[in-house]
């Protein structure tokens, strides 16, 4: 299996309850006074955006699980992954769960954390003051030799399985989608996010995932603004390659090269199967 992907993840704190979600389900009313600055018609606009359908679709959130996939684990089998747990030596300690937690950046430590709030008694929960001590860096201390198989038998508990789904969605997915729509991007444009920021996390460095995009913006306008979508999501791609070749890890850029970028050239914004695609030269197909 080829070595995964490993990630540039600088996090600022983000809410358990999103602006995105409130615009998409709260009253414009009530958003514009969360809004400082905001009059009805720009939080109308926002709003509409959140909730239109995307790559939240049910059937597209299912591609985009299986597509990071591929990238991630060399497999489509996106839901076998949760109790998938090593150190990848890219100096963030221990990966592991669906969408490549690390003990190193914080996210990790947010999961056991949540899954700690819903089931207290549970395999990782006298592990948290480990998590605590090694995040921000590649340490082991307080957590070998056993955690590896707490994670794992972890894993076979649904309520772990649903934190991890939750903690991706909360993170990752919702943030990227609910970006997506703002600028005007479909549902190809909102993967494009979404798998930028599973590689990279968000925060304010230039290989962050608002990096590439300020990156991108400073090319080609979105579709918000007026721009060509087309145009605006091969500058993004490009951004997000420079992006990955800042670290020796990422160079293999297939995953932008010989997938995400097939299907913008095939003019496939929406996302629609038949995809066919290469990640690490190897083949994957849905149909």
């Amino acid at each position: 299996m080829p070595t995964p992907h490993t990630r540039t993840r600088t996090f600022g704190v983000v809410p358990r309850v999103l602006l995105g979600l409130v615009l998409a389900a709260g009253p414009v009313t009530a958003v514009a006074h969360a809004v400082p600055g905001a009059d009805s018609a720009d939080v109308t606009a926002a709003a509409v955006a959140v909730a239109a359908p995307g790559l939240d679709d049910p059937a597209k959130k299912e591609i985009a699980m299986r597509l990071v996939s591929s990238a991630e684990n060399s497999s489509l089998d996106w839901k076998g992954q949760y109790g998938y747990i090593e150190d990848i030596g890219d100096g963030r300690g221990y990966t592991a769960g669906i969408i490549g937690f690390c003990s190193g950046t914080s996210d990790m430590l947010d999961l056991v954390e949540l899954y700690t709030e819903r089931e207290p008694d549970n395999p990782l929960a006298s592990y948290l003051p480990a998590l605590r001590a090694v995040d921000g860096t590649d340490s082991h201390e307080g957590l070998d030799p056993g955690y590896t198989d707490a994670f794992k038998e972890a894993a076979r508990d649904p309520a772990f399985q649903a934190a991890q789904n939750d903690e991706r969605d909360r993170v990752y997915f919702d943030p990227a989608v609910n970006r997506g729509k703002e600028d005007g991007v479909g549902t190809l444009g909102q993967f494009i996010y979404y798998d930028a920021i599973v590689m990279h996390g968000d925060g304010n460095s230039d290989v962050s995932f608002s990096g590439i995009r300020q990156r991108a913006l400073n090319e080609a306008r979105p579709p918000s603004e007026g721009g060509d979508e087309t145009a605006y999501l091969n500058a993004f791609l490009d951004a997000r390659v420079w992006a990955m070749k800042q670290e020796e890890a990422h160079e293999d850029t297939s995953r932008v090269d010989t997938a995400q970028r097939v299907f913008l050239d095939a003019g496939n914004l929406s996302l629609d199967p038949p995809l066919d695609w290469k990640v690490y030269g190897d083949d994957f197909h849905i149909g």
